[in-house]
């Protein structure tokens, strides 16, 4: 038995008995089950008696295990380092980490402690869920709910998704001036199969108690049909689909325009069509970044970092991002870039937000700041202003 698990898995049951326990975390996911990618550990009360839950996290859903003390001790051991060649257990008093090697040598630290506020032990932790599940047509007829009113097992990610990306858009309406209007006119593009659509919608008319007008378009036939038939039987009077690309839609004026995953140069179609459509919110959440890594002509130190493909692939991603920000702001909009949800429910997770300023502002200091950047990584052409030139 390797002499660094058993103190490691000691520190943890000493943790349980003096109350200093605040959550343990194994990654570093090894073995047969590639799937698994980590497990959070962490305390519950189920029925008023104190529960060890172990929460599997898949890359498609999630398995919960309650254990007692004992029965934990032994899951740790048979996980580490079979399944998990790292561990760490934060504690009110420290942190202490537990990693191995390619040969399976163990190693130990102590470290500050990161946790000194009190973490809820409640079972199933019930926060606010801004859409609900029971009786939900649309998220029955998409599939992310039972006709019995349970959450389908490998939708739960879906289902976090949805509520966080309602949150988010409420947070950004607050902070405009779009939620003193009685009506407003949203266009959805790129809406896919609708579940974030339906649930803007849902959420404005019935809870904000909006009169909202939604359009969503979608290039594939199928799921435009699929989305209308569905917003009838729901009685959406005001949600309808359309059939049509990102570039291509006639879009005169909109209150918010949303674009999330529109791949590449979609992204930037979308900023450039609420721009020019006056929309007081535009939000985006990019999807792959080709145009501007396939310009990237760097010098220089700089250099060393783009000779490596995943750290080129990333750099494309923040400059590409970094320059729509600008280009937003060099139109008047207070932008913000930012993760919307946590990377495991969707790696497609940078939101691209922007709020229309009343003031008018320099539009040369940012288009100076877009030119400064080209520069600095050799960059002849950016999609997005190229669009504003034509």
């Amino acid at each position: 038995m390797d002499p660094n698990s058993l103190v490691f898995t000691n520190e943890f049951s000493l943790s349980i008995e003096n109350k200093s326990f605040k959550k343990l975390l194994l990654s570093k996911a090894v073995g047969g089950d590639v799937a698994l990618k980590r497990i959070q550990v962490r305390l519950v009360e189920v029925q008023n008696k104190q529960k060890i839950s172990f929460v599997y996290e898949y890359v498609t859903k999630s398995i919960t295990k309650n254990f007692s003390l004992e029965e934990s001790l032994k899951e740790l051991l048979a996980l580490l380092p079979t399944h998990f060649k790292n561990a760490i257990l934060f504690t009110s008093e420290k942190d202490i980490r537990l990693s191995f090697n390619k040969k399976n040598k163990s190693k130990i630290d102590y470290s500050k402690a990161s946790f000194t506020v009190s973490i809820s032990t409640k079972h199933n932790d019930d926060k606010k869920k801004v859409i609900d599940i029971k009786d939900n047509l649309y998220l029955k007829a998409l599939g992310v709910v039972t006709q019995n009113n349970l959450l389908v097992q490998n939708m739960q990610s879906k289902y976090k998704q949805i509520n966080k990306y309602i949150e988010t858009v409420e947070g950004v309406l607050k902070s405009s001036e779009l939620l003193k209007k009685d009506k407003l006119d949203i266009v959805d593009m790129g809406s896919g199969k609708g579940y974030l659509t339906f649930s803007i919608y849902d959420f404005l008319t019935h809870q904000l108690n909006k009169e909202t007008h939604v359009k969503g378009v979608e290039i594939k036939e199928e799921l435009v049909n699929l989305c209308n038939d569905i917003a009838n039987k729901c009685n959406f009077k005001n949600l309808q689909f359309y059939k049509g690309d990102i570039k291509s839609f006639e879009l005169k004026k909109t209150d918010i325009l949303i674009a999330l995953h529109a791949c590449d140069t979609a992204t930037d179609d979308a900023i450039y069509k609420g721009i020019s459509a006056e929309a007081k919110v535009i939000i985006t959440a990019p999807c792959c970044h080709k145009q501007i890594r396939k310009e990237f002509n760097v010098e220089g130190i700089l250099k060393d970092i783009t000779k490596y493909g995943i750290l080129e692939e990333r750099m494309a991603e923040m400059v590409t991002d970094t320059l729509r920000g600008l280009m937003l702001e060099a139109h008047g909009y207070k932008t913000q870039i930012f993760e919307f949800i946590a990377d495991a429910h969707t790696h497609k997770n940078v939101m691209i937000v922007g709020v229309k300023k009343k003031d008018k502002v320099d539009s040369k200091h940012f288009y100076q700041k877009i030119e400064n950047l080209k520069n600095l990584f050799g960059i002849k052409a950016f999609y997005l202003e190229s669009l504003f030139v034509e």
